[in-house]
Parts: C-alpha cells; sequence; structure tokens
C-alpha cells in the first residue's frame, strides 16, 4: 500500500532507533510476519506506523523474559483480535482475554525470578567490591 498523506509513517531507520532492534531483526520479524511495515514509499522503502512500532516493542519487552516468536505472535493476535471487536461473540473475547491473562501472570512470574537475580547480582557485586576494598586497605597499611 502507498503511504495516506494524513498518516505519519517513519522508516526502518528511526524505528531500529526508537526500538533499539537491528534492521536485520526488524526484517526478520516482518519475513517471519511478527510486524508487517503499514505501507512503502513510491520507491518501495518500508514505512512504519506508530501502531507497527508498538507491535516491535511488545516483541521488545517479552524476549528480555524468555517468550519466544511464536508466543509474541500468539499475544499480538489476541489483542488484535480484542482490538477489532466488531465480529467477536462473548465466548471468543473471554478466551482471548483468558489468553492476555496468562501472558500477564507469566511475565508477572519472569519479573519476580528476575527482581531475585537482580538481588543476588548486587550482593556479589557487593562482596566483591568489599574484598577490594579489605585488599586496598590492607596494601595501604604495608606501604
Amino acid at each position: 500500500m502507498i503511504m495516506d498523506k494524513d498518516e505519519k509513517h517513519i522508516r526502518i531507520g528511526e524505528v531500529a532507533a526508537r526500538t533499539g532492534l537491528s534492521l536485520r531483526t526488524i526484517r526478520h520479524y516482518e519475513e517471519t510476519g511478527l510486524v508487517v511495515p503499514s505501507a512503502r514509499s513510491q520507491g518501495g522503502l518500508r514505512l512504519f506506523a506508530e501502531s507497527d512500532v508498538r507491535r516491535l516493542m511488545v516483541v521488545c519487552r517479552m524476549k528480555p523474559l524468555g517468550f519466544t516468536l511464536d508466543q509474541a505472535r500468539d499475544l499480538l493476535d489476541a489483542t488484535d483480535r480484542l482490538d477489532a471487536d466488531g465480529d467477536l461473540d462473548a465466548n471468543e473475547r473471554v478466551a482471548l482475554l483468558d489468553r492476555v491473562r496468562r501472558y500477564e501472570q507469566s511475565a508477572a512470574q519472569q519479573v519476580d525470578k528476575l527482581r531475585v537475580q537482580l538481588a543476588r547480582a548486587e550482593d556479589f557485586g557487593a562482596t566483591l567490591r568489599a574484598r577490594l576494598r579489605q585488599d586496598a586497605a590492607s596494601e595501604a597499611k604495608n606501604v
């Protein structure tokens, strides 16, 4: 589709800068259908809308929590269908919300695990700093 004059689109380089993803990763996500540019320029360049950037940010936030690209695709599918909402019956809506809820619960569990790991890492760093201060003080006395 050619860019609509009223809709703001950005090039892949700006998307990469805003998301922290490489151009290669964004292209890979496009190839796998995770995100599809909303438009193409007259010259064929990929153009992304804010909604495309938001989709990529969902993936960026899921990856450090250990979610796979298939899981990201599944979550995005559920949220897309909820956003479209027009032809959902009540049972479908409940099922989609349950899918999203499971991802939220899993994310919360992963965040808790990461907090424990971070606390352990900070404690380890503090232990090493204390050791270095102790050795520095000992060397200063011997000089």
